[in-house]
């Protein structure tokens, strides 16, 4: 007999995805949604092998939702699957554009950078395509957001080392490694490294303008 969590996740499909900007009542959900997706043994995006603790804390993701050139969007999941439905409180994926303007004294212009991060879609909705969906609609918000005549736009991400098929993903959506890469922080604030090389290699993708 089917649950009505295995309809609602069968319902869901990639012409259904919709996103909107998280508020600071979303941080329960966002930090549950993270610290699943990235520190728990499910789905295939997960850093469990890698990295222990947790990924994030309410009192971060609330000063991250603060922050006015920062912008995190999440799926909520729906009564209804629907965007008109009734929001049920859980989210079933997220991602996050910082917005990045840096002066090029040389050239007398500006960098149109933006950072996308906090990427994550629920382990029982991973393999549908909606993780595609989220990230393109975070690159056309970027490209809109920073589009100048002049200037192309600069989308980065960093990803652990270590995560070939992760890469293979990124690489497959037009991103490619920029060579900057530094150690993942052993601050105890990002969760606990699980092996001494463990590094954050960026990725860089241009949009030209």
């Amino acid at each position: 007999m089917m649950t009505n969590d295995a309809k609602n996740t069968d319902a869901i499909n990639r012409d259904k995805v919709f996103l909107r900007q998280a508020t600071a009542n979303d941080t329960g959900a966002l930090e549950q949604l993270l610290n699943l997706c990235y520190r728990q043994d499910q789905g295939w995006t997960n850093e469990a092998n890698l990295v222990g603790g947790i990924r994030t804390t309410q009192a971060e993701l609330t000063s991250v939702i603060a922050n006015p050139k920062h912008y995190v969007f999440v799926y909520p999941k729906t009564d209804t699957g629907e965007r008109d439905g009734e929001e049920t409180g859980e989210l079933l994926a997220c991602i996050a554009v910082d917005i990045k303007v840096e002066a090029d004294l040389n050239k007398k212009a500006h960098n149109n950078k933006a950072y996308i991060g906090m990427f994550a879609v629920h382990p029982k909705l991973q393999g549908l395509g909606i993780g595609n969906v989220i990230l393109q609609a975070a690159e056309t918000f970027a490209e809109r957001h920073l589009k100048s005549n002049d200037q192309p736009t600069r989308l980065t991400m960093s990803i652990l080392s270590h995560r070939p098929e992760l890469l293979a993903y990124y690489q497959r959506r037009g991103y490619q490694l920029n060579g900057n890469s530094m150690p993942f922080p052993d601050d105890g604030n990002n969760g606990e490294p699980k092996r001494q090389d463990l590094a954050l290699l960026e990725l860089e993708k241009i949009i030209n303008a």
